[in-house]
């Protein structure tokens, strides 16, 4: 494989992609269902997903773990979509539901909410390189995330 490319999982049928680091900004698509590899929209993160979005793909991921009874998950949810908007193609943006997806909550040691989680895919897998729980405006939200990948 290229150095040069990123491997990255559609949104939408789940294929992996290898696409040149110089063209991520130019709204690639899928080799597979021709659909775009990036929505401005955070996915929903599922069993049935993750290993795609987090173990195949070498792009970094920030994880919103939420619930819908949670008020400061639903006052967070628009300041994720908003980073979303402003940081892809940089990074993935997942929401998991932690009650439709207990089992993924309980693998990713989920005790308060929100949580999010910083994750960085590699092609040996992925791992987790940062965490915080709480809800976060997006000035202090971006902050996080800059240290996490050590951008700042």
């Amino acid at each position: 494989m290229d150095a040069d490319t990123t491997q990255l999982a559609c949104p939408h049928c789940l294929a992996i992609n290898r696409v040149p680091d110089a063209r991520l900004g130019e709204g690639p698509r899928c080799g597979r269902c021709h659909q775009p590899l990036f929505t401005g929209q955070p996915v929903a993160l599922t069993a049935g997903n993750a290993e795609a979005f987090l173990l195949r793909s070498e792009q970094p991921a920030v994880i919103d773990a939420w619930a819908g009874w949670c008020g400061p998950c639903r006052s967070f949810a628009p300041v994720f979509a908003a980073a979303c908007q402003r940081l892809e193609p940089q990074f993935r943006f997942l929401k998991l539901d932690t009650e439709a997806e207990p089992q993924l909550a309980a693998q990713f040691r989920i005790q308060s909410l929100p949580t999010l989680i910083a994750w960085q895919g590699s092609r040996e897998g992925g791992h987790e390189v940062a965490r915080i729980s709480g809800a976060l405006p997006l000035p202090q939200f971006m902050q996080w995330l800059a240290k996490a990948y050590g951008l700042a």
